[in-house]
């Protein structure tokens, strides 16, 4: 069936609650290549169990994930043609390596392009200590729905970005992937057969399976971690940008950085096609309170 504006605006994201334990914590940084290096003592406070583990700051997008709940027939979305638009997360007090996680999901707009030309569709997930209460993190993107335009939704309004620079990058670092990544970071939950599954991928246009949008956000942010908070992950505020194309595993991600007062500008691009994969990138400094 195809989607009704009313039902997906206001449709009912499950509550999850999660058990967070250091194995989680440490697939996740696992997953986006950390510990390629075994000499790495910064990298391996993010892989190794211990009272000075830490949780890579991205890692939000994975908690209290609801599934991929857009494949329910009842969204009325085609599932084989979504992908990841825009992205942010904002964090709001430490992340703890171990847990219990409650996440909370909703859809916050969806905007119909028109016939042919696909919708946008906005969500939010906030993250908590289900022990405290405590709001860690916000989370949120769009997802742009390719095969699903046309179902007579509003026009707007339409989230816009910042502008990006129009000067060379102040400084460039590049992170290889590796050709196992996407079947790696799908064990964090995101189960989309895009990533996993050549004859699906083709039949949504692709040569062959692609790494998860969160994924190439994922090594971006390590990159904005070590290159603009000296790789202290109290000073990660928030980091938003949008997914401009895929990125194939085993290809290395160059992030493009211009520091600014609160943070930086930032984009991405993959060194072997010297395609761009994420675009108006925006990221905020900040220090976390200590618990």
């Amino acid at each position: 069936m195809p989607v009704h504006y009313e039902t997906l605006l206001n449709f009912p994201i499950p509550e999850i609650r999660q058990n967070l334990r250091w194995q989680d914590t440490a697939l996740y940084a696992l997953s986006l290549g950390v510990g390629q290096d075994p000499m790495d003592a910064a990298g391996l406070r993010y892989v190794t169990e211990g009272t000075g583990m830490l949780a890579l700051p991205t890692m939000p997008v994975v908690l209290g994930y609801p599934g991929f709940w857009l494949a329910d027939p009842a969204t009325g979305v085609d599932a084989v043609k979504l992908v990841a638009g825009e992205q942010f997360v904002e964090l709001h007090a430490p992340l703890p390596t171990e847990g219990e996680i409650i996440g909370r999901s909703r859809v916050t707009g969806l905007v119909d392009r028109g016939a042919g030309k696909g919708a946008l569709l906005y969500t939010e997930r906030d993250i908590l200590d289900a022990g405290s209460g405590r709001l860690l993190a916000t989370v949120g993107g769009t997802t742009f729905l390719r095969g699903d335009g046309g179902f007579g939704g509003p026009d707007g309004p339409i989230r816009r970005l910042p502008a990006e620079p129009d000067s060379p990058p102040t400084i460039t670092l590049d992170l290889p992937t590796r050709p196992e990544m996407a079947l790696l970071y799908r064990l964090n939950g995101d189960h989309n057969p895009l990533h996993s599954d050549p004859a699906l991928a083709a039949r949504a246009g692709f040569p062959r399976p692609i790494l998860h949008g969160l994924g190439t956000f994922g090594v971006v942010g390590r990159a904005l971690l070590g290159r603009v908070c000296d790789g202290d992950s109290g000073k990660f505020g928030r980091m938003e940008c949008r997914f401009s194309a895929p990125v194939f595993p085993g290809e290395t991600i160059r992030t493009e950085i211009w520091p600014n007062e609160t943070g930086a500008a930032f984009r991405a691009r993959v060194v072997e096609r010297d395609v761009t994969v994420i675009s108006h990138g925006s990221f905020t400094r900040k220090t976390l309170a200590a618990t």
